[in-house]
């Protein structure tokens, strides 16, 4: 929302009004979490700090700036419920410095210190019991726009790497007829009279989604020992990219510590200590059923000397629960299971995972995670819902070689 300088410029002339706010300094922030709700709950719109009443552009010394943009953040997490997504961004208008922020029109209904709000002119209201209602229906039915489908704020159609969208159109198609697949692929949305990306078409189309969308990407750490201890941590990655590259990259940090340890009886025997096919499958699981609208966490993947553990932002969905999951099936990002369904996996990788495609769909996941994992270490691995997190742990198969006593 208005991306170009020269239509922020004119919109700061014309003063606030329903679509945008401005302030001198830093307000409070029960107040800041209000004005960031209130815009979520009405049609989206922009805070400007460091612009006053009047219009008049008095901007932030650096430090001001820089502390501005880490509270917005701790305000999105800690005072409005649930989460609400911001875009936020650095500017220098007239040699000033400022901060936009910009907020989209939320499909979720977010409480803040204030109240249910919603931005009404130039003012927040609090919304009637009889019209919150009906708002809470209205965003909670079932025809809403899924989530990967939304439209991510301050992106346009040059966000999509041509290199990246080109994977997912396989007809051929001259260059001035990309954008009419692209909507039609939903990799491009529209949203007013603006063309954005859609959640599912920044998380493939993007080397940094993450720079748009906070805490989409994986981070992996290894531990020599059982605990979260820093003096036992050995590596420490964070994973970007499209998600197919993440699940790639996490999947060969897994397979560089995944330890195989042999014997000879007649022949030689190996056994390592997690099955990498059930770890790929639960890699694709993470990315595929997390809600990346709940920007509070990343995809976490820890390994330890007896266990590994993924957790993934998101509770499960209401026909589900962990006893049901072999079972049951309920995709929360159904763009992007059918965008990870058309893409091949490397070679040598395929051979591993016994699959052609990053995911095939047929319901077969959490049982090759159970049945594999089981089958090597004795232990059925563990799903927990934690909160809003869903928390996986698969047990290490024991060494085959004897245990050296002190």
């Amino acid at each position: 929302m208005f991306d170009s300088l020269s239509e922020l410029i004119e919109k700061i002339h014309l003063g606030e009004d329903s679509t945008i706010e401005f302030k001198r300094q830093l307000p409070r922030r029960d107040s800041l979490a209000d004005e960031i709700a209130a815009f979520a709950n009405a049609r989206g719109g922009v805070i400007l700090i460091g612009v006053d009443d009047h219009g008049d552009i008095v901007g932030l010394n650096q430090h001001n700036l820089d502390r501005a943009e880490k509270t917005v953040v701790e305000i999105c997490k800690d005072s409005i419920e649930p989460y609400a997504h911001v875009f936020s961004q650095k500017l220098q208008l007239d040699d000033k410095d400022l901060l936009k922020i910009e907020v989209s029109r939320s499909l979720y209904l977010h409480k803040s210190p204030g109240g249910y709000l919603a931005r009404q002119g130039s003012s927040n209201r609090l919304l009637p019991k009889e019209y919150l209602a009906r708002l809470i229906q209205s965003r909670s039915r079932a025809g809403i726009i899924p989530p990967d489908r939304q439209s991510v704020p301050n992106t346009t159609r040059d966000t999509l790497r041509k290199a990246l969208f080109q994977r997912f159109i396989t007809e051929k198609t001259a260059e001035h007829e990309f954008e009419d697949l692209l909507l039609k692929r939903e990799l491009l949305v529209k949203d007013g009279n603006e063309l954005r990306a859609s959640f599912a078409g920044l998380l493939m189309c993007h080397d940094r989604p993450d720079d748009y969308l906070y805490n989409s990407f994986i981070q992996a750490v290894f531990y020599r020992g059982k605990t979260k201890d820093a003096n036992y941590q050995i590596d420490a990655k964070d994973f970007r990219g499209p998600l197919d590259r993440q699940i790639m990259d996490a999947y060969k940090f897994v397979e560089r510590y995944n330890q195989v340890s042999a014997r000879k009886d007649v022949g030689r025997t190996e056994r390592s200590q997690y099955s990498m096919r059930a770890v790929f499958e639960a890699l694709v699981n993470a990315v595929v059923h997390r809600d990346y609208s709940k920007a509070v966490s990343k995809i976490r993947l820890f390994m330890f000397s007896d266990r590994l553990e993924l957790s993934s932002p998101g509770a499960l969905a209401n026909t589900l629960s962990v006893e049901r999951l072999r079972y049951g099936q309920a995709t929360r990002n159904e763009l992007l299971a059918r965008l990870l369904s058309e893409l091949t996996v490397e070679d040598n990788v395929s051979r591993q995972v016994a699959r052609r495609y990053f995911l095939e769909r047929r319901g077969e996941g959490v049982g090759i995670i159970l049945d594999e994992s089981t089958a090597l270490s004795g232990k059925v691995p563990v799903y927990e819902q934690i909160d809003e997190t869903l928390h996986l742990t698969i047990f290490a198969a024991k060494s085959l070689q004897p245990v050296q006593e002190p």
